[in-house]
């Protein structure tokens, strides 16, 4: 007996998966990270599945979020290792619902960096953090020998305080929800990848490196509660950022490709070097699943702020093929939308 064929359910074959040892595609933020982050966080008593958490101290609720930065290059058109470790970590507290009001700077330092390039570094992370609304509060700096720590490494830590009216969580999208994109995708990632390997694309390309507190505050005062959930896509792009979210709230997402924004110099560079844009990193713009009858309120408001001005829709969730992408193409096909598997762009932020 003959079983017709699903294209939904069908998968391509994989490579053979690491399991003793850490590959660089295990910082890829596509399926090896999730694989990884799988095995790791239930030794933490765990199983977060969000780039920030909520720690439940009273009211206000408080917002926590880390992270590493180890981008090659440091500067970039668009930003600096500074700025971009500010912006990263104010992002993640934000696409909590939260107010960003706190950060942690430490630095990794390899002996032999210039002390000029440390104190760039330094004021731009001090004219983000400023521009941001945030203080610097505290940090650390340790020095490694030659070749231990690829010149720098900067970690921070974000605190925050939870807006009222915001409960934001991966596992809030719910069937009809509309899915957001707040501007292009793909510009992160190709500047740094022509940047690093002087392809030329940068000297009309810039990463949108930027913060988004401002934007997700405008969206829970417009959207309230309707505002069910927001990530932004760095590493992994698009498509790992939606997969995950898809998985955690148990839905399926269906794009419309001509509806998301891909910049005609990331299109370019992308089908030139074999990339797909919806795998490539961004720093400045967000995803959302937002209600029905929130979604005009939330787009004008979006659409109100220079980094929502680009700011559309792209898609809808949907009760089939729960945990899964599925994008309509522009010659009416459908294809599955996976997660990166592997390193696509290295030290990408």
């Amino acid at each position: 007996m003959s079983t017709a064929f699903d294209p939904i359910a069908a998968t391509c074959p994989a490579p053979l998966a690491e399991t003793e040892r850490v590959l660089l595609g295990h910082g890829s933020g596509g399926q090896l990270m999730a694989e990884l982050l799988a095995d790791l966080t239930p030794r933490l008593g765990g199983s977060a599945l969000e780039d920030a958490a909520v720690v439940t101290t009273g009211t206000p609720e408080v917002v926590m979020s880390t992270d590493a930065f180890v981008i090659t290059p440091r500067f970039f058109p668009g930003g600096d290792i500074g700025s971009l470790a500010v912006h990263g970590t104010v992002n993640d507290v934000a696409m909590m619902g939260a107010r960003p009001v706190a950060l942690s700077l430490a630095y990794i330092v390899e002996e032999g960096l210039p002390l000029e390039e440390l104190r760039r570094v330094t004021a731009s992370a001090a004219t983000a953090a400023r521009e941001c609304g945030v203080r610097v509060v505290t940090g650390d700096t340790k020095v490694v020998g030659r070749g231990a720590a690829d010149g720098l490494f900067v970690t921070t830590t974000g605190i925050g305080v939870r807006l009222p009216g915001a409960r934001v969580s991966a596992s809030h999208g719910r069937p009809g929800d509309v899915v957001l994109v707040s501007g292009p995708i793909g510009l992160h990632g190709v500047t740094i990848l022509s940047t690093r390997e002087g392809l030329g694309f940068e000297t009309e390309i810039a990463s949108d490196s930027r913060p988004l507190h401002r934007l997700v505050a405008a969206m829970i005062d417009a959207g309230g509660y309707g505002v069910h959930t927001l990530r932004d896509p760095t590493r992994g792009g698009l498509a790992s950022a939606l997969n995950e979210l898809a998985a955690a709230s148990g839905v399926g997402v269906e794009l419309e490709e001509p509806a998301v924004p891909v910049p005609a110099q990331v299109a370019a560079a992308c089908e030139i070097l074999g990339l797909d844009p919806l795998h490539v990193a961004n720093e400045g713009c967000l995803v959302a699943f937002v209600s029905p009858e929130k979604t005009d309120e939330v787009l004008a408001v979006m659409r109100a702020l220079p980094e929502g001005s680009g700011a559309r829709r792209i898609g809808q969730l949907v009760e089939d093929h729960p945990g899964r992408v599925v994008m309509r193409t522009l010659v009416g096909s459908t294809r599955v939308v996976d997660m990166l598997v592997g390193e696509q762009l290295p030290r990408i932020c």
